[in-house]
Formats: structure tokens, C-alpha cells, sequence
């Protein structure tokens, strides 16, 4: 069942809209890696990166679905030693582990 909005609740809305995805367009200028991202530092993902071959693609599909979507917000918890790989990834309530390429499709702002 589909609520109607009333003209002034619809405007409220589209303005609401409009400023999310300005603020994300303005967080993707200045994102960076989640694979470079510090430890323990908290960040909002900006986009998934879409990949040319399509193992990746299935890759990419895998990380949507289990929450790395535009929003969300999310903080490096641990790290392995050496190479930073693999890196323990907080998002809601889960914990990931990502290894550093599947990171690197992952692009946040602090």
C-alpha cells in the first residue's frame, strides 16, 4: 500500500534528496580507497567501482550485498601484518574480511 504526499511533504522530500546526493557527489571528489583508509578511522562509502571482466563484476555484486553501499557507514577494525592484507572491515553490525584488491573497489570519504 502506497501512501500519497501531499505537495508540501513531496517538495520536503525532493529537497532532502537532492541535498543527499549533492553532499555525496561532494564526498566523492575527495574519496579515497577503503584499502588505504586508516585504522579505526570511520567513513561513509561513496560508490562501488564497476569492473570490466566479469569475475570482478560477481565480486563487486558480492561486496553490494553484503552492505558496501553509497551511505553506509563504515571503519577499519583491524589489519593483518605484513602487507596490511587482510583488513577487518565494521559495517552496521558485521565484521568483514577484505582482502586489499577487493578494497580497492571500495572508494570512501572521511
Amino acid at each position: 500500500m502506497q501512501l500519497a504526499m501531499n505537495p508540501r511533504e513531496m517538495g520536503a522530500a525532493t529537497r532532502r534528496k537532492g541535498r543527499f546526493e549533492e553532499k555525496m557527489a561532494n564526498n566523492q571528489q575527495h574519496s579515497i580507497s577503503l584499502a588505504d583508509l586508516p585504522l579505526q578511522q570511520l567513513a561513509t562509502v561513496c560508490e562501488v567501482s564497476r569492473p570490466a571482466s566479469p569475475e570482478d563484476q560477481a565480486l563487486v555484486q558480492r561486496l553490494v550485498e553484503i552492505g558496501f553501499v553509497p551511505g553506509e557507514r563504515i571503519k577499519i577494525i583491524a589489519v593483518g601484518h605484513p602487507g596490511r592484507e587482510p583488513i577487518a572491515v565494521r559495517v552496521g553490525h558485521s565484521t568483514f574480511a577484505l582482502r586489499r584488491f577487493e578494497a580497492d573497489y571500495i572508494r570512501v570519504s572521511i
